[in-house]
């Protein structure tokens, strides 16, 4: 059942409503393969954290620096280019949810579109342009948001101030999302067990 929060993406009520819960910012990290078949650092600490949050019960702090604080401050900039050069009005949402998985998409289109929001320095935004592809880097986090939303089509649009909007689209893989939703499945196995074995722990004390 999905459950769409409508709440500003950052505020209490919205680490709140993902506490606990892969989404697919990090879906990537579930993907990630450590060396000689071992599990990767990346991923095993991320499961750690949710680990964390879910037997506390408290948010783990979130990252942040310049650069997605640069994110912030020109995400309502680079929507309003998508909207005007598409002719397309967005709806903002804070967090959908989709069982034991979510996504924060920066906007619904429609109701089978969705948009993610990236700011790149000149150079990368550029190298994006001239590769005329979708951003590789971001395909676990679209393909992910357009499984946990169960909608068809992602645009990214990729902004810097003083240089074209670069907008690309993708609709769903399946074939990659039946693979992504294996990972994603065995994660939480595997987190459950984590959260019940410290539970355990926490009896015998």
């Amino acid at each position: 059942m999905i459950q769409v929060f409508d709440c500003e993406q950052g505020s209490p009520e919205w680490f709140q409503s993902r506490l606990g819960i892969p989404t697919s910012s990090e879906f990537a990290s579930i993907l990630a393969n450590g060396k000689d078949g071992k599990e990767s650092k990346t991923r095993k600490t991320y499961m750690l954290k949710l680990a964390g949050e879910i037997i506390t019960g408290e948010v783990t702090e979130s990252f942040s620096n310049i650069h997605t604080e640069r994110g912030h401050v020109l995400e309502p900039e680079a929507r309003e280019l998508y909207e005007f050069g598409t002719d397309t009005k967005t709806q903002q949402v804070g967090f959908i949810r989709n069982g034991a998985k979510g996504c924060s998409p920066d906007s619904l289109i429609g109701v089978d579109g969705l948009l993610e929001i990236k700011t790149k320095l000149p150079h990368l935004l550029i190298e994006a342009m001239l590769r005329d592809d979708f951003p590789p880097e971001h395909k676990a986090q679209c393909q992910g948001a357009l499984w946990v939303s169960e909608r068809e089509w992602v645009d990214i649009a990729i902004y810097w101030p003083k240089l074209p909007l670069v907008t690309r689209r993708a609709y769903r893989d399946e074939k990659y999302i039946a693979t992504l939703s294996d990972a994603v499945d065995k994660f939480n196995e595997e987190l459950a067990a984590v959260v019940e074995r410290i539970r355990e722990f926490q009896i015998a004390a």
